[in-house]
């Protein structure tokens, strides 16, 4: 018989090969970095936009500014969202693919406050 034996794939090796589709591999790189798209309408997002120059650097916590809705799962919504803005923040939100998230900054978005009476 030939000496030769085939190794025993184990996974608890250190040494190992994980063969996998190139597709998979692309869902897992994807799978823990966010991707916003970011909707700014006034004073709150003039704060927000300095993290996407180069002092900052926003980019290398892998959080990639996005301009098309069909390519973000998160819209950061900095500044008033009046009721005339809410159709196509509406529509921005239907366009992202599943999973979807939202998250609102700034004072006058969380609170309404002063502007709220004039809106």
């Amino acid at each position: 018989m030939n000496s030769i034996k085939f190794p025993v794939h184990d996974r608890t090796t250190k040494n190992s090969v994980i063969s996998t589709t190139l597709n998979d591999l692309s869902n897992w790189s994807r799978l823990s970095s966010l991707w916003p798209l970011l909707y700014g309408t006034s004073c709150c997002f003039i704060e927000f936009s300095s993290l996407i120059g180069s002092r900052f650097d926003f980019d290398r916590y892998g959080l990639v500014p996005r301009s098309s809705p069909r390519q973000a799962d998160l819209i950061l919504t900095a500044g008033t969202v009046t009721m005339k803005m809410a159709p196509s923040l509406v529509r921005l939100y239907e366009q992202m693919p599943e999973p979807k998230y939202v998250i609102a900054m700034g004072r006058v978005q969380l609170q309404g406050d002063v502007q709220y009476r004039f809106l």
